[in-house]
């Protein structure tokens, strides 16, 4: 259920919450956007709420990159072993790969420019959406949250503070991934070595390929939930100031300009 469902009267909404999440529209800086979508391909279209987009995405960029040993030329390359990252490399699979990176860049790009034209004609409007949602499984609501417990969260393991932000589409999929580059990297089995200060066997032990995922999905995890954090509790507010003007303001409440009033 639902304290206010959409209608379709209006052109465009700015919000909506529903048991999966607070899925809304905002400014975003349309490089940023595309900087994501170069540093993993799929995560610029997450972070504009792009679901089945963004995970066709990130899912071709794992099973091509492997395929094409992008990350292990990649190593090779950071060591100064050019000859070696150019023989590992899977030409086959890597003219696949160029295309669908390149497409990922420029769709981030231009959905970002499309969705923030959209969101300013939806903010002119100012159409009601709803704020409260409930059913069998699940509750949520528009409310504030603190961006740095989100941060906090996400540095533990990706995926939580997207959790604590009630994203369960984005926290579902980063967990599910996170779990997936640390079996196939053997990082918990590297920490644990290192813990035990086994040095080098923690360093032998690790597959570099899948580690180097690692940096992409931090990093990303630590973005958004922090900026949808922010951009939520912006929401809210906008929201209950909108609440208390149509409910508690009275209709002859007038701000004078220039002069004071006594």
């Amino acid at each position: 259920m639902q304290n206010y469902s959409n209608d379709n009267t209006a052109r465009r909404y700015r919000a909506h919450v529903s048991l999966l999440g607070t899925t809304q529209i905002h400014l975003r800086n349309p490089y940023i956007i595309a900087w994501w979508s170069a540093a993993f391909p799929g995560f610029g279209h997450l972070l504009l709420s792009k679901y089945l987009r963004g995970f066709v995405l990130v899912i071709w960029e794992v099973f091509v990159n492997i395929q094409a040993n992008v990350n292990l030329a990649m190593i090779y390359s950071f060591q100064g072993e050019i000859e070696k990252a150019k023989d590992v490399l899977d030409t086959q699979w890597l003219l696949i790969y160029i295309p669908v990176y390149i497409f990922g860049i420029w769709d981030s790009y231009r959905t970002t420019v499309d969705l923030n034209n959209v969101y300013i004609l939806a903010d002119r409007e100012e159409h009601r959406f709803n704020t409260f949602s409930i059913g069998a499984l699940e509750i949520n609501y528009l409310d504030k949250r603190n961006p740095v417990m989100a941060v906090i969260w996400s540095l533990f393991i990706p995926g939580l503070g997207q959790l604590y932000l009630h994203r369960i589409v984005t926290a579902f999929f980063v967990i599910v991934w996170t779990v997936v580059f640390f079996y196939y990297s053997h990082g918990l089995e590297a920490i644990s070595l290192l813990f035990l200060g086994e040095i080098g066997e923690s360093t032998a032990v690790l597959d570099a390929e899948w580690l180097l995922f690692f940096p992409s999905l931090y990093g990303f995890s630590i973005y958004d939930s922090y900026m949808n954090t922010v951009e939520n509790n912006k929401l809210y507010e906008k929201d209950q100031r909108k609440y208390y003007l149509e409910n508690y303001q009275s209709p002859s409440f007038h701000v004078l300009k220039g002069r004071k009033v006594k």
